[in-house]
Parts: structure tokens; C-alpha cells; sequence
């Protein structure tokens, strides 16, 4: 449970988004929290992500006892390979011009962070703008919507059929492949972009998803 409850906050956007895992709402404190939530929702090898998970205690230069709460705590999948071995990720969200203007003020909260994580066989890490803000924040936004629809089980067995054929090629390439009716193509798009939202189609997102990015199957490789 979140150590802290988030205060309504008319300097920044507060809010909640859905965090698949626990099927409940997790909080944000700026929109940049925001979106970096929802690329951890969307990231497969993510087992479960809290937000301000734990507080931690630490000293400041006059002595004082402080606590500081991180913003997010991220565990990874042990069943996949690739995601085994990563060791949980307790982060801050922040601008970098934040960072430039009070690092001073900051700095010991985070040395503080980082010992924490340590000494519990975590991770710390500081998550910017340039981490979150980039083409496949872009594409998860646009595909996350797509990760609930309802699956046509005869739009997905002609797609993959079709794509299986193919091998690697392009949605447009692949929907012409299908049907030259661009109604019918209309209608199956969404599922295309269903099946590469949950992964069954596998395609580069770091950079933006077009009508021309190349596709392939995921087992085709």
C-alpha cells in the first residue's frame, strides 16, 4: 500500500490511471509520473509497480531528521528470461529543469534513496523526461486502448495467416495482402493493432507506429 495518500496539488496535474496489475487506480502527481505509470503498465516484463511505496529516513547538512518518499517501486516478472535477473526499480520522476534548480535540496534524499534500495536488493533511479517523453510513449499511448478490446477471433486468424506468409512487411502491405476492400481493411485494422499491442505481432516501438512500419510475427524470429 501507498505509504502516503497523494493531496489534490493546483500547481501540478494530479490524477489516477489504471494499473492493470492490481486492477485498481494508482496515482500521479505530475503528468510526467503519469505517463512514466503508463509505460510500466504497458511493459510485459513488469510484474507489479506501487506508487510511493516506502519512506525513507535520512539526515540532512544540519543534522536533522528528514523522511522522503520515492515515487514508484517496480517488480519484474520471474518467469520470463529475459526479466529474471532484474532487480526491483525504486524511482523518482522528475523534470530535469526541477532537478537543475533544487539538486542541492535534493541531493541528500537521493543518496538517502539509493542506499535504501540497496540495502533491500533494489535498484534507484532517477526517470526524466528524456527517459519517459519519447516515440514509444507515443505508441503505447495509442495502443494501450487496444489491449482490452474484445478479440475477433476470424480477423486474428487472417491476419496472422496473412502475416505468416508475408513474413516481414507493413500493416498496409499486410491489409492489401487480405482484401483489396478498403471497408473490410477498416474494419480489421483495429485487431492489427490489438495484435501488436499484446505482442503477437512484433514491431519496433521506439519508433512511431505507421501504416508503413515493418511487422513480423513474433515467433518468426
Amino acid at each position: 500500500m501507498p505509504v502516503r495518500i497523494i493531496p489534490k496539488n493546483y500547481r501540478s496535474l494530479t490524477g489516477l490511471v489504471l494499473n492493470s496489475r492490481t486492477q485498481s487506480m494508482t496515482a500521479f502527481e505530475s503528468s510526467l509520473e503519469r505517463d512514466f505509470l503508463l509505460l510500466l503498465d504497458f511493459d510485459l516484463d513488469v510484474e507489479f509497480y506501487e506508487e510511493q511505496p516506502v519512506k525513507v529516513v535520512y539526515y540532512d547538512a544540519k543534522g536533522r531528521r528528514r523522511a522522503y518518499t520515492p515515487d514508484v517501486l517496480v517488480r519484474y516478472r520471474t518467469d520470463l528470461p529475459q526479466a529474471r535477473h532484474t532487480k526491483p526499480l525504486l524511482c523518482e520522476v522528475k523534470y530535469r529543469e526541477d532537478l537543475r534548480q533544487h539538486w542541492v535540496e535534493y541531493r541528500p534524499k537521493f543518496r538517502a534513496a539509493g542506499r535504501y534500495a540497496r540495502q533491500h536488493g533494489w535498484r534507484f533511479r532517477l526517470v526524466t523526461e528524456r527517459d519517459v517523453r519519447t516515440p514509444y510513449l507515443d505508441n503505447v499511448k495509442f495502443l494501450r486502448s487496444y489491449q482490452t478490446r474484445a478479440i475477433n477471433e476470424s480477423d486474428r486468424t487472417r491476419l496472422l495467416a496473412a502475416l505468416s506468409a508475408l513474413g516481414e512487411t507493413n500493416p498496409a502491405s499486410l491489409l492489401n495482402a487480405i482484401s483489396q476492400d478498403r471497408w473490410q481493411q477498416a474494419q480489421m485494422l483495429p485487431m492489427l493493432w490489438q495484435l501488436i499491442a499484446i505482442r503477437q505481432i512484433r514491431t519496433d516501438l521506439s519508433h512511431l507506429l505507421t501504416m508503413q512500419s515493418p511487422i513480423e510475427l513474433k515467433e518468426s524470429r
